[in-house]
């Protein structure tokens, strides 16, 4: 059970040390971009290879179809409202005109949120792979680890620009790791007993809510900041994820 904690406590940690960068280092927004596609690339292929891969294995086609659709018009509604709150330009570090930066001003309390959001269910799923019987997904724990990574020093630059102090970024991202840690203890104990089927659907929740987190706030904003290479780079990315996902 407290392996399930340890997983996700170190997959969420890359926000905090992602964080200490941003606060004490001088990243180009460029970098970020780079780093942010090729954590796409690897959420892409973890989804595919092993959440919704495995879950239709296990499941079947229509429940892991239907898990699926649930994810991703969970995270698409929970996207709208954290936009509405400001926090939909939590995964990008630089302000590109006015208008967004006043929008950024505003948004500390919705670039929190929107951060929870997007690691809860990560960190849940990293518990419930220790429930196959075979370990950690190391695709998956490789896969969070790597795009929270970006995720922690773009974030952070906009809770700067919210007006909020270095003590008060420290705490937040503490937070989020400690909620990483007791998500992924979560759902490591109360799916415990959970029969096969509600596995698959709960793995291939999990990979609709990843690639319509990927879709609406990474892949846009990897390109605005990295260029056109960033193509390249997630390709790269995805490679790596069907190398992991045939080593596991």
């Amino acid at each position: 059970m407290f392996q399930a904690a340890g997983w996700g406590a170190f997959a969420g940690s890359s926000i905090f040390i992602g964080a200490l960068m941003a606060l004490f280092l001088k990243i180009p927004t460029r970098v970020i971009g780079w780093i942010m596609s090729f954590g796409t690339g690897v959420l892409i292929g973890a989804a595919s290879f092993d959440l919704l891969g495995d879950s239709v294995e296990s499941g079947g086609l229509l429940p892991s179809a239907l898990g699926f659709l649930g994810g991703a018009l969970l995270f698409t509604v929970s996207e709208y409202f954290i936009s509405k709150s400001g926090g939909k330009h939590r995964k990008r570090s630089g302000a590109k005109d006015s208008s967004q930066n006043q929008d950024q001003n505003q948004s500390g309390i919705g670039i929190f949120i929107g951060t929870l959001i997007d690691a809860i269910p990560e960190s849940i799923i990293i518990g419930v792979s220790l429930l196959q019987g075979q370990g950690v997904s190391v695709l998956m724990v490789a896969a969070v680890l790597i795009s929270n990574f970006p995720e922690g020093l773009s974030s952070t630059v906009g809770l700067r620009k919210a007006g909020h102090s270095r003590k008060t970024v420290f705490i937040l991202w503490i937070i989020v790791t400690v909620i990483a840690a007791v998500s992924s203890l979560l759902g490591f104990a109360l799916f415990a007993s959970a029969s096969p089927a509600l596995l698959a659907v709960i793995s291939s929740f999990a990979a609709g809510g990843i690639i319509a987190m990927v879709a609406a706030t990474m892949m846009p904003e990897a390109f605005e900041e990295g260029g056109p290479i960033v193509g390249m780079i997630s390709s790269l990315g995805l490679l790596v994820s069907l190398i992991l996902s045939q080593l596991e």
